[in-house]
């Protein structure tokens, strides 16, 4: 059997079957193999009804009967019913807010019941539970599901499911296709001596041990195989990349450290060690005539913005090869039409001393400095004029948003790119900005996301990475309160003191409107609309406020914003909008509601907006959670040093996949867990610098250069 066969040539699918394969992303034969298991239920803990307790998490198997669709008697919500009997007794099972339930399954079918027991007044039932047909009932129960052997097998996959396809259909679906030999076509991608040193089993034996594991060893081994051989092929394809870029000629950037020196000096603040040292690695990078791509990444407020104007300012002090004229020009990347702007109008005050023209392009406008009619002011100018500009070499720093990466863009001597919160950018468009040269640019992206370790080093292994440690001096550090529902009174009494002294504040929610309360899961959580009304009306009467979210223009935003700055309004109610490019000093103090629904390098992102000044700045985070889980990882805000320690916290509690989002990246959800393991993350990221400094087009290893050109195996970090 071929793997690369289409599924539907093997199984009779129905539509929706189709649909949800498609959209689970299993096309082929190989794609059901790699659809791994989330965990594995035991088979040995299968109960009778007669002895399930409350509370009891069960699997039973019966025959289920009396199937009726209804509403629930107080509130009205629709539900299913039905009764499952088998040997020892009967149980009733009620699914709520399921009336499709009843249509899944019919009367007198044998099937598998997985839930929780719950009591209401003095009878038991299952609520919600998981449902899907069976064959037969089994006598072991493992016979039905692992064959003849069944009894050697305790553990049964659970799959991750979609609606139309259940995990007991992967798991059938799988066994047939592996009944058929397509293990034997698999050939592994991974050489034989790495497999050896590290004691990984080969892909085979990987594929049998995931999907029909005879104990738990054999799972966690095929996972962490299956870990290894996705995190070492990211790096493999990093490497390679790091290995092309390194081969492609680049400007020289002349570096006087005099004239550095000098544009430095005219800061209104002292740069820390940690600016200073990065700027000389920007600096050394210039030099190597080759392309820098360095990753910058430091914590909100720690100087950024003052590296990336000084490296800029090496680029546009050096005259382009072979003139004794013009200047080398710069292209500043931001996501967002706020960040930009704010970025023009430091840009401004960092280059108003020298005769050199800054430009600012967004969708909504463009923007010149100096104007010929106030040269210390930039003026609206037509977008044509200013592309014209650029062309011509004119215009040696470029400031925009995705408007750049446009094909009209065009540069005469595009010699560095800077991007900022660079995650927020898809490889593709970052490199369509440093293919708008025929030589490469230096590249240097920016973050003020906090990375852990792990996944910087695979993530952005073909980066080098520079971190920005403590804040610029006289910062006093912030102090961050947890809020329960009993101490919010106190709090607003606290922030009214601090608003009477002429301080600002931000009140952060998680929703833009009110949830609408009759659909179904609807996340019930505080909205900027209504917070704002109630804050208005119960407790900043005194005070004016306004809001800010993502769906208001780009002219309301600004008109907004611009209010906030001036200190016309004292309190912005926001979503995490503020999280990326807003700088009010003034703003010193900020309300996060509903902390419980952001991620603790998001909460340290959105506390980093009232870091913007020596004043002393303040974070309420506000949970109506009372879990403790959710109260130790929230207290981690008031422990930890900084958003590097955060962000280790966080991928150790709630794990890459939540932290970054895996469609961001385009990792597994079992590579994502191995993120948790820098010693395998390490080990990948070796074996992938050896192969490549090697043979870097892998004519020794040709099962690894088929799987890189596999484009089902093509790596995507959009």
């Amino acid at each position: 059997m071929n793997p690369t066969l289409a599924i539907e040539k093997i199984f009779r699918l129905t539509p929706p079957q189709k649909q949800a394969l498609h959209k689970m992303g299993i096309v082929t034969i190989e794609d059901l193999l790699y659809h791994f298991p989330t965990r594995y239920g035991d088979t040995h803990e299968v109960k009778n009804i007669e002895s399930v307790i409350k509370s009891d998490e069960v699997v039973i198997f019966g025959r289920i009967s009396g199937l009726k669709t209804s509403k629930a008697f107080i509130k009205k919500i629709p539900m299913s019913e039905g009764v499952v009997t088998d040997e020892t007794g009967h149980i009733k099972c009620v699914w709520f807010n399921q009336p499709y339930i009843a249509k899944m399954v019919h009367d007198g079918q044998l099937v598998r019941v997985e839930g929780k027991i719950t009591q209401r007044k003095d009878e038991l039932y299952i609520s919600n539970p998981k449902i899907e047909g069976v064959t037969h009932l089994p006598t072991g129960v493992g016979d039905s599901l692992f064959g003849n052997d069944g009894d050697e097998h305790s553990l049964y996959p659970v799959y991750p499911e979609s609606r139309g396809v259940t995990s007991h259909w992967i798991y059938h679906a799988v066994q047939k296709i592996m009944s058929g030999h397509v293990l034997d076509e698999i050939h592994d991608p991974i050489p034989t001596d790495i497999l050896e040193k590290y004691n990984l089993p080969n892909i085979r034996t990987s594929f049998i041990w995931i999907h029909a594991p005879k104990k738990e060893t054999d799972a966690l081994s095929a996972r962490k195989r299956f870990a290894f051989q996705e995190i070492f092929f990211i790096q493999l394809y990093k490497q390679r990349e790091r290995k092309l870029w390194s081969t492609q000629k680049s400007f020289l950037i002349e570096t006087h450290k005099k004239d550095i020196d000098g544009f430095i000096s005219r800061f209104p603040f002292k740069p820390t060690d940690s600016q200073l040292h990065a700027i000389e690695s920007i600096m050394s990078d210039f030099q190597r005539g080759y392309p820098m791509s360095r990753l910058l990444e430091g914590d909100v407020g720690s100087g950024k913005t003052a590296v990336a104007a000084t490296t800029v300012y090496a680029v546009t002090h050096t005259r382009p090869e072979g003139k004794d004229y013009g200047n080398l020009q710069t292209a500043y990347m931001c996501p967002t039409e706020i960040l930009a702007k704010q970025h023009y109008e430091n840009f401004i005050e960092f280059f108003k001393h020298l005769p050199i023209k800054v430009g600012l392009v967004t969708g909504s406008e463009c923007k010149i400095f100096p104007s010929k009619t106030n040269p210390l002011k930039p003026t609206k100018i037509s977008r044509a004029q200013l592309l014209k500009w650029v062309a011509n070499g004119e215009v040696p720093i470029l400031i925009g948003t995705h408007s750049l990466i446009q094909k009209s863009v065009v540069f005469k001597h595009l010699a560095y790119v800077v991007i900022d919160e660079q995650h927020r950018f898809g490889t593709l468009q970052r490199q369509k900005l440093t293919t708008k040269s025929d030589i490469a640019p230096h590249l240097l992206s920016m973050t003020a996301t906090p990375i852990p370790r792990t996944l910087s080093l695979t993530i952005y292994g073909d980066l080098d990475l520079t971190l920005l440690e403590g804040m610029p001096h006289g910062r006093k550090p912030i102090i961050t309160e947890i809020i329960v529902p009993t101490e919010r009174e106190n709090t607003y009494e606290k922030i009214k003191k601090e608003l009477v002294l002429g301080r600002q504040l931000y009140v952060i929610c998680p929703r833009i409107d009110e949830p609408d309360p009759t659909k179904e899961l609807a996340v019930m959580a505080k909205s900027v609309t209504l917070e704002a009304e109630r804050l208005k009306k119960d407790v900043f009467q005194k005070w004016n406020i306004d809001i800010l979210h993502s769906k208001m223009t780009p002219a309301e935003k600004e008109s907004v914003m611009k209010d906030f700055e001036l200190g016309k309004t004292h309190i912005l109610v926001a979503t995490s909008v503020v999280e990326v490019g807003v700088n009010v000093p003034n703003a010193t103090m900020i309300i996060i509601e509903g902390a419980e629904r952001f991620g603790l390098s998001q909460l340290h992102q959105l506390r980093g907006r009232v870091i913007r000044s020596n004043h002393q700045a303040f974070c309420y985070v506000f949970t109506e959670s009372k879990s403790q889980k959710t109260k130790d990882r929230l207290k981690a805000l008031t422990t930890a040093k900084n958003g590097f320690e955060l962000a280790e916290f966080d991928l150790a509690q709630r794990g890459a996949g939540e932290l970054y989002g895996r469609k961001q990246w385009g990792i597994s959800d079992i590579a994502m867990d191995a993120l948790k393991n820098i010693k395998m993350v390490e080990a990948a990221r070796t074996e992938a610098v050896r192969l490549v400094d090697n043979d870097s087009s892998f004519t020794q290893y040709p099962a690894i250069k088929q799987y890189l050109d596999n484009p089902a195996n093509k790596i995507h970090f959009e």
